[in-house]
């Protein structure tokens, strides 16, 4: 009997002892509370914008939309957080950045240009490259100069909004082109928000490079022991220093996102906390913030949960002043629900209980 109640027994325990359990379990915690709250939650409508094209739009289709810009950064954060056993703060400056290099190349040092000065394509390869560079420093400090992240970090935090400024002379360029806007709204014919193609293109591209190189293998040892990895011939500063870049690039795509739905930039809002979202989503995915082993799959579904926590308290009129403080209790309790020693608890104290049934 004990044999049978030990193998009924496994799967629902190795069901809660997933990675994935508690994320999910979130996601659907708010899809039964708005569906509740909201009958018509669920509802997806299709209609027609402003151009005459075909959109999706609904409550799904707007997490949808917003959460493929966090879950984009969460790839990087991920991979950050894994190396480096710190987070960077300066995601929301380095996206400001990496949007006025953008706007600056399309425009070509002109307000409100009547043509692109340079395709979009070459403008979103230099921002990319710019925005790698500011990884790479961010990486240095950390890897070489053995900086906390945090506080290596806070060096773009700080500076960062005045540097995209500055790029674009204090400026607020405008671009009047039609096809900037796919990117970060609906390409005509498609009803499905361009931003969850491209969250869907990063995520298998990070996902081929984790399975067919040794980025995951790499990584993962350099933040459980970095002396034992540099023993075992790999260079943990340099792997360092790839994980900031690949989070760099991750940066320049979400700023082409940003500026693409607009067709401008405010430096000083746009993409404002957007890292703490992004911490939270690593986190939330039960990856630990220590550094070491990490589930992609799970922070990506954990940016999805921010997002679709944020949009509920939008949706419930939460003042904007308060909204960080009910999403900071919503999340603490879903991240220590998923932490380690706190699940390794609950499963002691289930198995205590079984035997005392017994």
């Amino acid at each position: 009997m004990t044999i049978e109640a030990n193998k009924k027994e496994n799967p629902l325990m190795n069901l809660v002892r997933n990675q994935m359990f508690i994320p999910v379990l979130a996601l659907v915690i708010l899809a039964i509370f708005n569906l509740i709250a909201d009958p018509g939650f669920l509802q997806i409508t299709l209609g027609t914008n402003s151009l005459g094209n075909p959109v999706l739009s609904g409550f799904l289709i707007t997490v949808l939309d917003n959460g493929s810009e966090l879950a984009i950064l969460a790839i990087g954060m991920t991979l950050v957080t894994a190396a480096s056993g710190g987070q960077d703060i300066s995601v929301g400056a380095a996206v400001a950045i990496s949007g006025s290099v953008l706007l600056r190349v399309l425009c070509g040092g002109t307000a409100r240009p009547e043509t692109l000065q340079a395709p979009i394509i070459v403008a979103f390869l230099v921002s990319c490259v710019v925005a790698a560079l500011f990884g790479a420093f961010n990486g240095v400090l950390v890897a070489y100069f053995k900086i906390q992240p945090m506080i290596a970090t806070l060096i773009l935090y700080t500076a960062g909004r005045s540097i995209a400024a500055w790029i674009n002379n204090n400026e607020l360029p405008v671009v009047n082109d039609a096809t900037l806007s796919y990117f970060g709204g609906f390409i005509p014919g498609i009803p499905i928000p361009t931003p969850f193609f491209i969250a869907v293109i990063c995520v298998i591209i990070i996902t081929l490079v984790l399975k067919f190189t040794n980025l995951r293998l790499y990584t993962q040892s350099v933040g459980i022991n970095q002396s034992s990895s540099r023993l075992n011939g790999l260079n943990p500063e340099l792997i360092k220093v790839i994980s900031f870049v690949i989070l760099g690039l991750c940066v320049a795509v979400v700023g082409l996102i940003k500026v693409s739905r607009v067709s401008t930039i405010n430096y000083s809002v746009i993409a404002k906390d957007i890292e703490m979202d992004a911490i939270l989503a690593v986190a939330l995915g039960g990856n630990a913030l220590s550094g070491g082993k990490f589930n992609m799959a799970s922070s990506i579904v954990g940016a999805y949960v921010i997002q679709f926590l944020t949009q509920t308290l939008y949706k419930f009129k939460v003042q904007s002043d308060a909204l960080p403080a009910y999403k900071a209790v919503v999340v603490i309790v879903l991240v220590v629900l998923s932490a380690p020693t706190v699940r390794d608890w609950l499963s002691s104290v289930s198995k205590k209980f079984k035997k005392g049934v017994a």
